[in-house]
């Protein structure tokens, strides 16, 4: 294994040269483009005065200059501050004071609204200088990945080259890659999976297909115009894709693996079956990486609900008091930036605590039981946010759905379900009301929303899922919110 990111993409550059790494939808590179740009790149950031250490945002859509900006912040010796694009004011000055980033790589369509020195990419690259070496280590950090957490407020891993590299290693081991592979992937760039994907690539010699955002209708038909055999999808993604229409063409593709973290049990060989390639959990964090895998030949998982096991590197044990899932090993995250109370918490005994409930099987396979945080607390009776999500969104008229708290005098806490509906479908008593009989006749009667309020869309976490602490305003009874149940 190369020991910096840097490393590994000259030696792709000299192995693979004119092969094909990056396919945009306007615009292809080689891996020797990549590591000639990312070189001029790096040069030019040097010469604004970036030093190692330094840290250096990039504010991008899913455009080439994102993986170039990457690759030559690293090369430079800086630390990249990934920022989501949809980041408005609050979100955005929190991510650049928090990070001390020196300076924000981006385009022009964004830089009118980004605070602090600001560079266009174009005005960087459109200079020719000469290549300028920096000594990097293994462990020095490659990136405040700042965390996807669905209610506190974003955190900075502190991820090192070391973290990345591992990282795409144990996914490309998983994947078996071949050499006539292409993967391709439709998250964000500034999320984790485009740029463990980029190097995993960058490993395998392969193409990288970048998308520009996601699209339910729009991936699978992406996926036969590529010739895709790999992809990564997650959070809210598998349920998306499976709620179209089936088509005849659906099995027609060249796809052999999909990866994904969070596969659907009662949907899991349907969706096998579908698109005709076999579907794998992949279970990790933005704080520990990959932490749990299921091998392609593994059948005997479809539908079970199963995790997988440790990769080589990797200890991942159930906490016999509390039923968390905790890990040790490589790769893991150096802490948290700015918050070492945080990051104690997160460590205890040398052991990485999850917040993910879960159980082991008899054939040693890990399962999902929920998350220790997501949960609302009615009375003395915990609810599962997600088994209650679950029921609501296999109602016809229902997208997706998000459970949360509300404080309440009586009971303490009581549920709230927020919904996004499919089209055709009024936002209405109506509709609440079907949704809630819908629910009633699944579920016990203390765990059926008390309130329901109407979404045009919801706010998603890096980790495609959904943003709740978006949701959890000062008073939820309030309207537009309807009351469906008593407060009994």
């Amino acid at each position: 294994m190369h020991e910096t990111i840097p490393e590994l993409l000259r030696h792709a550059a000299s192995q693979y040269g004119r092969r094909e790494f990056l396919r945009f939808p306007d615009t292809s590179l080689t891996f020797e483009d990549a590591d000639v740009q990312s070189d001029r790149l790096a040069a030019a950031l040097i010469d604004k005065g970036v030093c190692p250490g330094d840290r250096v945002a990039v504010v991008m859509d899913n455009v080439p200059g994102w993986p170039l900006s990457w690759l030559a912040i690293l090369k430079a010796g800086a630390i990249t501050v990934p920022v989501n694009v949809r980041y408005r004011a609050a979100d955005l000055e929190h991510v650049l004071r928090d990070s001390g980033a020196v300076a924000t790589l981006t385009t022009d369509d964004h830089a009118p609204h980004i605070p602090g020195t600001v560079y266009a990419l174009d005005t960087l690259t459109s200079l020719t200088r000469a290549r300028r070496r920096v000594h990097i280590d293994p462990d020095d950090v490659a990136n405040f990945q700042y965390t996807s957490g669905t209610t506190g407020f974003p955190k900075a891993c502190m991820l090192t080259h070391d973290f990345w590299l591992r990282t795409a290693q144990i996914v490309a081991d998983q994947a078996e890659l071949r050499e006539d592979d292409v993967m391709l992937i439709a998250q964000a760039y500034s999320y984790m999976d485009p740029q463990w994907a980029t190097l995993l690539c960058l490993i395998g010699g392969i193409p990288l297909v970048v998308l520009p955002r996601f699209s339910a209708s729009g991936f699978w038909p992406s996926v036969r115009e590529h010739g895709a055999t790999l992809t990564y999808v997650l959070g809210t993604m598998p349920l998306l894709l499976h709620k179209q229409p089936p088509h005849p063409r659906d099995r027609e593709n060249r796809m052999r693996l999909v990866l994904c973290s969070g596969i659907r049990p009662d949907l899991h060989r349907e969706f096998e079956e579908r698109w005709g390639a076999p579907w794998r959990e992949l279970y990790g964090s933005t704080e520990s990486g990959p932490d749990l895998v299921v091998a392609i030949d593994a059948d005997e998982t479809v539908g079970t609900g199963a995790m997988g096991l440790a990769p080589p590197g990797k200890e991942v044990m159930i906490d016999e008091e509390t039923g968390e899932i905790i890990v040790r090993g490589a790769p893991m995250m150096n802490g948290y930036w700015n918050h070492p109370e945080a990051t104690a918490n997160a460590f205890r005994d040398g052991w990485y605590h999850t917040g993910d409930l879960g159980f082991r099987d008899s054939h040693g396979y890990i399962h999902h039981a929920g998350r220790i945080k997501d949960m609302v607390r009615r009375g003395g009776e915990n609810i599962s946010c997600a088994e209650v999500e679950s029921v609501l969104t296999q109602h016809p008229a229902i997208l997706q759905a998000a459970l949360v708290p509300i404080p309440d005098d009586l009971w303490g806490e009581l549920p709230k379900a927020f919904l996004q509906l499919r089209p055709g479908h009024a936002a209405d008593e109506a509709t609440a009301m079907s949704v809630i009989e819908h629910a009633r006749g699944r579920l016990a009667r203390f765990k059926i929303p008390v309130y329901v309020e109407f979404v045009e869309e919801f706010s998603l976490t890096p980790s495609a899922r959904i943003e709740k602490r978006h949701l959890q305003r000062p008073d939820q009874r309030a309207a537009p919110a309807i009351q469906v149940e008593e407060r009994t």
